[in-house]
């Protein structure tokens, strides 16, 4: 099989991750639940952890790094600390339904769609000038769609927002160790990401970089101030309520020191050649239609004429190429760029993928055009 499907989720990971989640298993307890040395050795994990997430994303305090299960807990976290019901949210028009769907829950709230073209920078910053205003509660923003792999102007954003005091959300999950995410420059609020794409970690986790006040989502234990019945009012406690995935955490730090190791800049070129030779190659077929920019990350979106997306990706699957298809749980990006009627089929690579591996998609894409014999 060749999985071209790493903006779900990375599924070949380095071999350090799986070895430290199964070692964490077997020798780590809860950590701030004893004095033992299986739980002193499990919040010393949660601590490095911490350091090499704030190393990695520019965070001046690891105790800033929150621990989550996926990018949607921390957007949640975040959306509900900052919009309040009755009041106003301003979003790109490429956003994941992890933050329409939150928004959608609150009662009363305004949402603004800064809606700008396709692979269109300026126009998706001008959008943003034009609603950005007095009295908005939030502006969220991902910083790479995870549809079409638009890098978005996320630098310009964040400026706008604090020459115009409007707290910023900013949804890395297509970014984590691709491009550099930067909470500090950016001055933004908060800044949530999964685990188990670019940073190669175990599903079911993910960070949440706190730069303002949040609110919990969930209420619970925490080992620190027991006899309360409020939550701890201080991070990362306040926002971790509950048993740790202490095995996921682990996991987790041995992909953020991968990425580290490798470097985010080089994951990035290679992820882009790769994206690249395929886009070529699919736009040499006729009856492929392939969404493509310069402002793009190591992702591509294409469509067959007179097929449906799903079934395309079906009948790729059936001939051992791994991808995505349909609307990528995010109506809104089709919306925007006018695919909603079609979704698209994704080709999303990782750091592991080889150019040959390219080449056989294409191929493979090809006979399912009926240009050529697969």
């Amino acid at each position: 099989m060749i999985y071209l499907d790493s903006a779900a989720t990375t599924l070949e990971k380095p071999p350090q991750v799986p070895r430290a989640a199964a070692w964490a298993m077997t020798h780590l307890a809860s950590p701030g639940r004893g004095g033992h040395a299986p739980g002193m050795a499990a919040a010393d994990l949660m601590y490095q952890m911490r350091e090499q997430a704030a190393m990695l994303f520019h965070v001046d305090d690891p105790e800033r790094v929150v621990l989550t299960s996926n990018a949607t807990h921390g957007l949640n976290i975040a959306i509900r600390s900052l919009v309040r019901p009755g009041g106003t949210a301003v979003i790109s028009g490429y956003e994941h339904n992890a933050v329409t769907r939150p928004l959608h829950a609150i009662p009363g709230v305004t949402v603004r769609v800064a809606a700008g073209p396709l692979f269109d920078q300026d126009g998706v910053y001008a959008a943003f000038e034009r609603e950005v205003t007095p009295g908005v509660d939030a502006v969220i923003c991902n910083h790479v769609s995870n549809v079409f792999g638009f890098i978005q102007p996320v630098d310009r954003v964040a400026a706008l927002c604090r020459e115009r005091g409007v707290p910023l959300i900013v949804d890395a999950s297509q970014s984590a160790g691709v491009l550099g995410v930067d909470l500090e420059g950016w001055g933004a609020a908060f800044v949530a990401m999964p685990g188990h794409k670019g940073l190669y970690g175990p599903q079911g986790t993910g960070l949440l970089l706190c730069g303002g006040q949040a609110q919990p989502l969930l209420y619970g234990g925490t080992g620190s101030l027991s006899v309360r019945q409020d939550m701890p009012d201080f991070l990362p406690d306040r926002l971790e309520a509950g048993t740790h995935n202490v095995c996921g955490a682990a996991g987790l730090l041995a992909g953020m020191r991968f990425v580290s190791r490798t470097g985010v800049s080089a994951i990035h070129a290679r992820e882009r050649a790769l994206a690249r030779r395929l886009m070529d190659a699919l736009e040499r077929i006729p009856g492929v239609t392939v969404f493509r920019g310069w402002d793009q990350s190591g992702l591509c979106s294409a469509v067959v004429r007179g097929m449906d997306c799903e079934e395309a990706g079906e009948a790729l699957a059936r001939r051992g190429i791994a991808v995505r298809a349909g609307l990528h749980c995010a109506p809104l990006a089709h919306r925007t760029a006018g695919t909603q009627d079609t979704g698209t089929i994704r080709f999303s690579f990782s750091v592991f993928n080889r150019p040959d591996q390219a080449d056989r998609a294409a191929w493979a894409v090809g006979g399912l055009a009926g240009n050529l014999k697969y």
